[in-house]
């Protein structure tokens, strides 16, 4: 059949006619999620993915009618059902309705909107902050935004596909360096920096795959020297890392000042939704009125930034529920290490992983552990690298040592299940 087809699509090409569009399940995304279906089947693999979350009661969730120790949400503060948050939700629903209906730059800003980016600015340290839809707009964005043909963008090869999908958009050249390897990162800045107009730097603050963190005083001390820009993308460590749960730049004792962009999230540890870059006000002005994912989208619903206005406001009233998250990642690194898992590159604050190995042995486990009733999250190729398969566990403040204790007992049983 394929030749009969290729022969017809030369023969239309020849009298003019365009050949027929393809259908979507010709496309190679297609083929590869059908050939990962069929694989699955073939090892009696459930699809760990997309599963139905019918809602959660505390740190335990219901999916597909099955009461589960909730480790897969990134619940961190153990905020997402706190009164507060509820409350100042329904009053804003009931004040603004719904949505905003429009991008903030020709609709207006709510009051709600200002307060929020003027807390998380001061909360950071810096002077300004401005809020997105989605996290994930906030990081292409504005690299696209800020970058351009005859700049460098240089990378630690694991930063969030938001920040690679931006590098592609701007135009820019990317080059990676190692994970973590602040000597390749000074070598490419040191043989490149001149070839280029403008350089950023970027980095995570807390790696959502590895659980580890950066040397953020080296990395300031590179980028000042070089004259590059630094970004970092805290989403996993606002509200997680530090005493306080200001992030990265509290924990290493560096002034927040000294990063050029910062990036975080509201839908983690402030249990809302949308993404924030905060730091100078030119480079905010900048984005008020270029970054397209701001200009060109409709600005966060009310009841979203009320509820994450809220969060950052118990978290500076009860910064106790960072220590118990502390705490608890603690206690989860300290038992898998008791019972020889591998935990990687992990620090223990917040997101913890186990390794795993193969993609097949990780499906395999990720479905078992749910079927003892822990529901916890399955990170494989390419969201990691090939054979590099990981279950993920999102800590809370609220996890019980007893919660911790079993869930790593049971990973420790189904790995040598697999």
């Amino acid at each position: 059949m394929s030749l009969i087809a290729g022969t017809l699509n030369r023969v239309r090409a020849k009298v003019g006619r365009p050949p027929a569009a393809k259908p979507f399940s010709a496309l190679s995304q297609h083929r590869s999620i059908k050939q990962h279906e069929m694989l699955g089947t073939m090892l009696g693999i459930r699809n760990p993915f997309f599963r139905s979350a019918e809602g959660p009661e505390g740190r335990m969730t219901l999916i597909d009618g099955k009461p589960c120790l909730n480790f897969a949400w990134c619940d961190y503060l153990s905020l997402s059902q706190h009164p507060e948050l509820t409350a100042a939700a329904k009053a804003a629903i009931d004040r603004y309705g719904t949505c905003v209906s429009a991008s903030r730059m020709v609709a207006g800003d709510t009051p709600l909107h200002r307060q929020l980016e003027q807390e998380l600015a001061g909360f950071i340290g810096v002077d300004a902050a401005l809020v997105f839809v989605s996290g994930h707009a906030a990081n292409v964005s504005t690299i696209g935004t800020l970058m351009g043909k005859g700049d460098l963008i240089v990378h630690d090869e694991f930063v969030h596909n938001s920040a690679v999908v931006g590098m592609r958009l701007s135009g820019a050249e990317a080059r990676s360096f190692r994970h973590n390897n602040l000597d390749a990162l000074e070598a490419i800045l040191r043989e490149e920096r001149m070839n280029y107009s403008n350089v950023l730097v970027v980095i995570e603050g807390l790696y959502s795959t590895e659980g580890d963190i950066p040397d953020l005083a080296r990395v300031v001390e590179i980028k000042e020297r070089y004259g590059a820009w630094l970004m970092v993308d805290d989403a996993h460590g606002c509200g997680v890392l530090g005493p306080t749960g200001r992030g990265i730049a509290e924990h290493c004792g560096v002034d927040a000042r000294k990063v050029d962009i910062w990036m975080g999230t509201l839908s983690k540890a402030y249990a809302a939704c949308g993404g924030y870059i905060a730091g100078n006000r030119e480079l905010i002005e900048i984005l008020r009125y270029a970054a397209p994912g701001f200009v060109f989208s409709v600005g966060l619903p009310p009841a979203q930034t009320a509820a994450a206005l809220a969060a950052l406001r118990v978290l500076k009233r009860e910064p106790d529920r960072v220590e118990r998250l502390h705490k608890n990642g603690a206690l989860f690194l300290e038992e898998a290490r008791a019972r020889g898992l591998d935990t990687g590159r992990s620090i223990g604050i917040g997101m913890l992983p186990i390794m795993v190995g193969a993609t097949t042995r990780a499906a395999k486990m990720v479905t078992r552990m749910y079927e003892r009733g822990i529901n916890t999250s399955l990170i494989i190729y390419p969201g990691v690298p090939m054979n590099a398969g990981r279950l993920r566990f999102f800590l809370r403040a609220d996890s019980t040592a007893e919660e911790i204790r079993t869930a790593v007992q049971v990973a420790k049983e189904e790995l040598q299940r697999c």
